[in-house]
């Protein structure tokens, strides 16, 4: 195919998909407007399946396909980052020097440390029910963890962080997204339906049906990704060294 033709296609799908945009646009509610009739429907079957927080209900129920694709392109990225950053034949592994760290700052950081991981472990436990979630309690927890790289030495942070374990709980979490998926579809309904358990009690823990499920599979996912996407990043900074020194 010539460039020209590539640019004439280009340049057609542009022109429909700015058309169907456009078109999408025009039938928008107004803007300030008293009624939202997507946010409406959206409450209405968050209210119907017990879950408290509409967003973990939008996430892990009415829309739970598309979180599945949400977490494949982070599990794809953590994939990718591992096969880049993998040590070669040219680089050796050294082990980091230990480096002073100011009395203040390692009080901080070791005080800091668990509340910040029970902070993490909260959010995601209470998805269904408060703002936060899988995602976002996955990235505190998994931060967390490197206070102690902070407060104290990499090596330090090395023995509480054993990278294949977090691989291996990456890939689990991901697999028991799908599972869950799969399990409506052996129970006869759609796949990812919130049928599988009874909904509960309105603003419980044990509310919202799969969604505390998909949540929690979300939560170690991120918070196991976020570990190995930093560790390799950290190897290459701290340890990994090439045969020439640098």
């Amino acid at each position: 195919m010539t460039r020209r033709a590539r640019l004439w296609i280009l340049a057609v799908g542009g022109a429909g998909l700015a058309a169907l945009l456009v078109a999408a646009c025009l039938r928008l509610p107004g803007f300030g407007g008293t009624r939202h009739p997507y946010g409406e429907r959206v409450v209405r079957a968050s209210l119907a399946r017990r879950t408290a927080n509409t967003i973990a209900s939008v996430n892990f129920d009415q829309r739970a396909f598309d979180t599945l694709g949400e977490m494949s392109i982070l599990f794809a990225a953590v994939l990718g980052t591992v096969v880049l950053l993998r040590q070669t034949r040219d680089e050796r592994r050294a082990r980091p020097r230990p480096a002073q760290v100011a009395l203040p700052v390692r009080r901080y950081a070791l005080i800091v440390l668990p509340v910040a991981l029970l902070t993490g472990l909260y959010v995601i436990g209470h998805g269904q029910l408060s703002p936060g979630g899988g995602f976002q309690g996955g990235v505190v927890a998994a931060t967390a963890l490197h206070l102690l790289y902070l407060g104290a030495d990499y090596h330090a942070l090395e023995r509480v962080r054993p990278v294949g374990l977090y691989e291996a709980g990456d890939a689990l979490a991901a697999c028991a997204y799908v599972v869950t998926g799969l399990a409506g579809l052996l129970g006869g309904t759609a796949f990812l339906a919130n049928t599988l358990l009874p909904y509960g009690t309105f603003n419980t823990l044990s509310s919202g049906g799969t969604v505390p499920l998909l949540n929690a599979a979300i939560g170690m996912e991120v918070a196991c990704a976020v570990v190995v996407l930093l560790a390799r990043f950290l190897d290459q900074a701290v340890e990994i060294e090439e045969e020439n020194g640098k």
